[in-house]
């Protein structure tokens, strides 16, 4: 295990990677064709107390970022909060990457909108595998933001050059949301693919027999097992279904109570116990809440009818 190394500035930033003193001391647009020192062979964890907004490309490094790794070789949209940890494995020095990175610090949103906008952008929580994957299209119109923000930072500083950068970061990043929802249309089969693989879990879960003693799954629980971020497993079951993975979890509760009420002779008490539900009134409140009918109406209305 490697000790993070906790870069805190923006210079700090420029300094570890061999590059001249940032224009701005709070947003800077790197290039990685200028950058000194590339990473050594060998692994380094990395936590930054600013804001990255990155597209990389040809980059023989691992980076690990929310618990999975990812392979930069194709161009990709990358975003990453202040406090998350980086972990990058490189396998052979002197390789010169392509690219950019956008850094900006929090305080630089300071008494603004966006300190506290920047948040409802799920994408800087989003597990690296689902980095953003542009077009060319797309991509040009990013690049024309960042260097509308590099060209702004890069005069003369005044009173009106703080306003101007939010508002192109900001129509940058409702950009990259666009972006997002629209790689959740296109890359539907992989998607429908994360459905199955959520189906599955859940079966299996509820079919294991031992929801007394472990209760229900948590978000965090599926999320982990899928690899996913909560944030944006949220995001993409939302896209696709238009339930969240909460509401998936209860509905699944929902299926299997029915599933019990109609093909065994289990009590409602005994069907609560057997789907985690400490107090069968604690069942029997929920079903209710989410079919619109008690349990033991819903068995008795399923006997009348057969």
């Amino acid at each position: 295990m490697h000790t993070p190394l906790r870069i805190k500035t923006i210079s700090e930033f420029h300094a570890l990677r061999g590059l001249p003193k940032p224009k701005h001391p709070l947003v800077s647009v790197i290039n990685f064709d200028d950058i000194k020192n590339q990473f050594e062979a060998g692994t380094e964890s990395l936590i930054f107390d600013f804001y990255t907004i990155s597209v990389k490309r040809g980059m023989n490094h691992r980076y690990r970022y929310g618990q999975q790794d990812y392979d930069f070789n194709e161009g990709v949209m990358f975003f990453m909060a202040p406090h998350q940890v980086l972990r990058i494995e490189t396998e052979e020095e002197n390789h010169q990457p392509t690219g950019w990175s956008l850094i900006i610090h929090p305080d630089f949103f300071w008494n603004t909108p966006l300190a506290s906008t920047i948040k409802k952008y799920d994408f800087f929580g989003y597990a690296v595998h689902e980095a953003l994957f542009l077009s060319e299209e797309e991509e040009l119109k990013i690049q024309q933001l960042i260097e509308n923000i590099r060209q702004e930072y890069h005069t003369s500083i005044d009173q009106f050059s703080q306003n101007i950068i939010i508002s192109q970061l900001e129509t940058l990043l409702n950009y990259a949301d666009r972006f997002y929802q629209r790689q959740f249309i296109t890359r539907n089969k992989a998607h429908h693919l994360v459905l199955e693989q959520l189906e599955t879990l859940l079966d299996h879960y509820f079919e294991a027999g031992d929801l007394s003693s472990k209760g229900l799954p948590t978000v965090q629980y599926i999320s982990d097992q899928l690899h996913l971020s909560p944030t944006y497993l949220r995001s993409l079951l939302k896209m696709l279904t238009g339930q969240n993975t909460q509401q998936l979890i209860h509905q699944k509760v929902i299926d299997k109570a029915m599933e019990k009420l109609t093909t065994t002779h289990l009590t409602v008490s005994e069907i609560a116990y057997e789907l985690g539900f400490e107090h069968p009134q604690s069942f029997n409140k929920f079903f209710r809440k989410k079919a619109n009918i008690t349990p033991m109406e819903f068995k008795q209305r399923f006997q009348r009818s057969n």
